[in-house]
């Protein structure tokens, strides 16, 4: 949240909006102080008593009811595009609700000590993985049951816990970060370990509408976290392709809109993705989806000169008439929004989890002809700052 003293602009963890409270100062960055909540004077309406920790990763906003979470986040959004891309977005952004407990399907788990844990805000400090909420109980019971099985082992090797688990929570993978190549005994013990599977993949059954998809990841691929809002975030983007269209996903991972828009909406999909392991991913889905799809395992910089030849050889040649980018936090590349902006699609489909990349972009992709037909959030991050931007632009 942000305050003023005296000119001074202080971002203060621990606060809401519109509240009178007593905080220190920190550190100070350029132009910049940092500072957390030490007492409040006069607290607002929407404070509430936070989780266990508050400064537990997943829980900075945990102490605002969370009507007001995502009241600001919409709020954070129009902000965004008015401060970085100086546009305005249609009228108020509706952020779509989630469920706050066992929303999380991924995480990434630091090992101290033979403890799992999250880290606190700013530091290496762990803290506790239940106590966050984050996670199902079975799945906090799983990790228990798999740190006391290392622990066992008397190794110290783990360094962090690769976590996947798919959305009905009856598949469940890791994959350990160790220091160096583990021993047969800890690979015995992990494989032993009730509720956690071998093989590294899970597999998610989506249904959407009439038609039900089937999408299989690696434990280290990137896939949307939320449980509860991940049918939702899907038929939201793959509603904005038309049928029968041709559309290339950018940054596909393994394959959850490219999939989508090939089987729901009969669509030809051109589906780029540099990472090895999900570009495997992605191509195993493309092909057990049956559909109308093409998979490259590239860096999106290099789509734009890539794509001609590619055409060339389909049946039939191809225009792109629609983009859908789901970039990483850092948004795109310039190469990469150069090569996306050659393509001339009558819409680009922008998915972000990033509101101050995704409003940098935009900017340049208004200049390049384009407007902001819709704009939508979806909060995967709940009790987080994190809030999922889905905007759409038309040439």
């Amino acid at each position: 949240m942000i305050a003023r003293v005296g000119g001074q602009v202080v971002l203060v963890g621990g606060a809401i909006p519109g509240e009178r409270i007593q905080a220190r100062i920190d550190r100070v960055g350029k132009g910049v102080a940092f500072a957390e909540t030490v007492s409040i004077d006069e607290p607002s309406a929407d404070r509430r008593a936070p989780f266990a920790d508050p400064l537990c990763g997943g829980c900075t906003y945990s102490h605002i009811t969370y009507q007001r979470q995502l009241e600001i986040k919409g709020q954070v959004i129009a902000d965004a595009f008015a401060r970085i891309g100086r546009l305005v977005l249609p009228p108020a952004i509706a952020v779509k609700a989630s469920p706050e407990q066992g929303y999380r399907m991924r995480a990434r788990l630091h090992v101290r000590g033979g403890r799992f844990g999250f880290f606190r805000e700013g530091t290496h400090d762990l803290c506790d993985v239940r106590g966050t909420q984050q996670l199902l109980p079975d799945t906090c019971d799983a990790l228990d049951r798999l740190a006391q099985a290392i622990r066992s082992t008397g190794t110290d090797i783990v360094q962090g816990v690769e976590l996947a688990e798919n959305v009905a929570a009856d598949q469940r993978v890791v994959h350990l970060d160790t220091s160096r190549p583990p021993d047969v005994r800890l690979l015995e013990v992990v494989r032993s370990t009730q509720g956690l599977t071998p093989p590294p993949f899970v597999t998610d059954a989506l249904t959407i509408g009439e038609a039900t998809l089937t999408l299989r990841r690696h434990a280290l691929s990137f896939f949307q976290g939320n449980r509860f809002l991940l049918r939702d975030l899907v038929a939201h983007v793959v509603e904005r392709v038309p049928v029968g269209s041709t559309v290339a996903d950018l940054y596909a991972g393994v394959g959850l809109f490219a999939v989508s828009a090939a089987v729901l909406r009969g669509a030809w999909v051109v589906a780029v993705e540099g990472d090895r392991v999900a570009a495997e991913d992605l191509h195993a889905n493309a092909q057990a989806a049956g559909g109308q799809l093409t998979t490259a395992r590239q860096p999106v910089e290099h789509f734009a000169a890539w794509f001609p030849r590619v055409m060339s050889k389909l049946s039939r040649p191809l225009t792109i008439e629609t983009v859908i980018v789901d970039p990483p936090r850092t948004g795109m590349s310039r190469e990469a929004l150069d090569g996306l902006l050659s393509l001339h699609a009558a819409r680009i489909i922008y998915v972000s989890c990033d509101v101050a990349t995704l409003a940098r972009d935009a900017r340049r992709i208004v200049n390049a002809g384009y407007t902001i037909a819709r704009a939508d959030a979806f909060d995967l991050f709940p009790n987080t700052p994190h809030v999922e931007t889905v905007v759409m632009f038309e040439k």
